[in-house]
């Protein structure tokens, strides 16, 4: 199992581009975790399926002695997005494909852990690998996957997330909140439906959709603390089945992501204060589901710190930043809330490839796993 640097990274390479044909959805990723389960026992490790649902932990002694254990993660899910690539591995589940990088963090954990096995004995303690179905949809896997005990004796967990919108095999992480808390909330508003021409004897829900989605915008520009991150975002607004008919009911949903306890909690309360005075003003009844989902990953200082070192350790100094929080989810988070660690950012992207995550032409420049498999395999021998 000795191959060379190059061997190594071909099979990344194939790796990715059998996963990206053969994408499978959050809480489906049955013919993903085999396939990521038999490449372990061929290298050596000692596997259990079925962790969390679909998930998949691996574990391998060093050669040198007890020490550390370390845990490094990847996510396996895609989403419900059609591939629209031309490309010799686009998607070929119809409907489906992975658009947010899984594919990758999969294959480069799967190239660590070959690393790491041919390595055994030269380095000290026990790496565990984690790879987690379902990250896409929320409650998500990380929970469950504690539940069935991926952290149990773990001293520290890394993660990696690919990024289009980073120049490729550039690193970018910091301590503290990195990704933001991600809730969800749906709400129906009830009015009365009537003749076009005669909304006087009507309650218009399209009306009345439409001043809430605009208010709750208010409660970010004007009720919100500026210097606080925190967004609001109504992804989805459905109403109405004709031209000539005042539409009695409206449904949408939207998301709500912030980065401290305080702000979520105003947030949920102020945005049903502001639907109901909404309806209240014109007669309309209201239903709300608000949910909250992934809380902020926060990273830890000293994990942080370590990575940083390394990487500009790799790659020099003007390929490493301590970058700014954004405000996608991750639910990373619960792993950080159990155990010292840190997330971090390899970029992906380069002037071909640069559609955004979640996009039907996202793609990655796949020198980007390289990066990835030695920062893994760093993290984990390094400590």
């Amino acid at each position: 199992m000795n191959g060379t640097r190059k061997e190594t990274m071909d099979k990344v390479i194939a790796w990715r581009r059998h996963l990206h044909r053969h994408p499978e959805v959050s809480y489906e990723e049955k013919e993903t975790a085999a396939f990521v389960a038999g490449e372990l026992r061929r290298m050596g490790w000692s596997v259990r399926t079925g962790v969390g649902g679909h998930g998949v932990v691996a574990d391998l002694e060093g050669g040198r002695g007890p020490g550390k254990r370390i845990a490094l993660r990847a996510d396996m899910d895609a989403l419900p997005i059609q591939d629209q690539k031309r490309t010799e591995y686009a998607s070929t589940v119809p409907g489906v494909m992975h658009a947010c990088g899984h594919d990758g963090h999969t294959s480069a954990l799967l190239g660590a852990a070959e690393r790491l096995a041919e390595t055994v004995d030269a380095w000290t303690g026990s790496v565990r690998l984690l790879f987690q179905p379902a990250e896409e949809i929320p409650p998500g896997g990380a929970q469950a996957m504690i539940r069935d005990g991926a952290l149990d004796g773990v001293d520290e967990i890394y993660g990696i997330h690919l990024w289009s919108q980073f120049p490729a095999c550039t690193v970018h992480t910091a301590a503290g909140p990195i990704m933001a808390a991600s809730d969800e909330f749906s709400a129906r508003i009830v009015g009365k439906g009537g003749h076009g021409g005669l909304p006087h004897q009507a309650v218009d829900a399209v009306t009345i959709g439409a001043h809430f989605v605009v208010n709750a915008q208010s409660i970010v520009s004007r009720n919100s603390d500026p210097i606080l991150p925190h967004v609001i975002s109504i992804g989805s607004f459905h109403a109405g089945t004709t031209f000539n008919v005042i539409a009695s009911d409206c449904r949408m949903e939207g998301t709500v992501r912030t980065m401290t306890p305080q702000t979520r909690l105003y947030l949920k309360e102020r945005l049903e204060q502001v639907l109901d005075a909404t309806c209240r003003m014109y007669g309309a009844e209201y239903e709300l589901d608000y949910k909250f989902g992934y809380p902020p990953v926060v990273n830890h200082a000293e994990p942080t710190e370590r990575v940083l070192s390394l990487a500009r350790e790799r790659l020099g100094e003007d390929r490493v930043s301590v970058c700014q929080p954004m405000m996608a989810g991750e639910d990373f988070s619960f792993y950080l809330e159990k155990v010292p660690g840190c997330f971090l950012f390899v970029g992906a992207g380069n002037d071909q490839v640069k559609a955004p995550h979640h996009h039907p032409l996202f793609d990655i420049d796949e020198r980007a796993l390289e990066t990835s498999v030695d920062l893994l395999y760093d993290l984990a021998t390094r400590r």
